[in-house]
């Protein structure tokens, strides 16, 4: 069974909505940003990754998400399923929308939404499709295709390397594997041009 991940990437807004007609209180802001780079992440096996626009349509069609506090399921704000939680993605990112409950836990956190003690939003995923390749030195990891589990006002980012997963590290490593046999081979390739271009010299002198 795949392990779940925890991320928490770059936005700029988490909000409370309270229209002037009694329709309640929303939780508003983007969970996650298409092709923004995380923070490095991964500990031991630093690497940086990004979403890409579509990783989680499918997801939103089909799977039962929760929006919980701190990915805590002892305290759930909203359940796509039961329509007290709005999940879209736009041209943006993931954008979530939050129909708390009457409780006074929820109360007390979008008082601390509204203070801006808390303004961060992350998502618990498990990885569907995914890319590894480099840039500029750095090793990368588009996400492509994920199965999303909830989306959760945190009071801290998730960056550790314990919210990376096994999975994620099982493929780094792949990643790594396969690119040092190329390095690997391609040296080997490149000695052996050498030495015929070195023979070929000799042959014609």
């Amino acid at each position: 069974m795949k392990e779940t991940e925890k991320r928490t990437l770059p936005l700029d807004e988490l909000r409370i909505f309270e229209p002037e007609e009694h329709n309640g209180t929303e939780i508003i802001g983007h969970a996650a940003v298409f092709d923004s780079w995380s923070e490095t992440i991964g500990g031991i096996f630093p690497f940086r990754e990004r979403v890409k626009r579509g990783a989680f349509s499918e997801s939103l069609k089909n799977d039962d998400i929760k929006a919980l506090f701190n990915h805590d399921a002892n305290y759930v704000l909203g359940r796509n399923k039961a329509g007290s939680l709005e999940l879209i993605e736009d041209d943006r990112g993931l954008l979530v929308k939050i129909k708390p409950p009457e409780t006074q836990w929820a109360k007390d956190l979008t008082i601390s939404i509204k203070r801006g003690d808390i303004n961060q939003m992350s998502f618990g995923f498990t990885v569907e499709d995914e890319d590894w390749s480099s840039e500029n030195g750095i090793d990368v990891r588009e996400l492509r295709k994920v199965k999303l589990f909830d989306v959760s006002p945190v009071t801290f980012p998730a960056y550790s390397a314990t919210d990376v997963g096994v999975r994620g590290l099982e493929s780094y490593k792949e990643y790594r594997s396969k690119l040092t046999e190329y390095e690997e081979n391609k040296a080997k390739a490149l000695e052996i041009l050498k030495i015929k271009k070195t023979k070929n010299k000799f042959k014609f002198m």
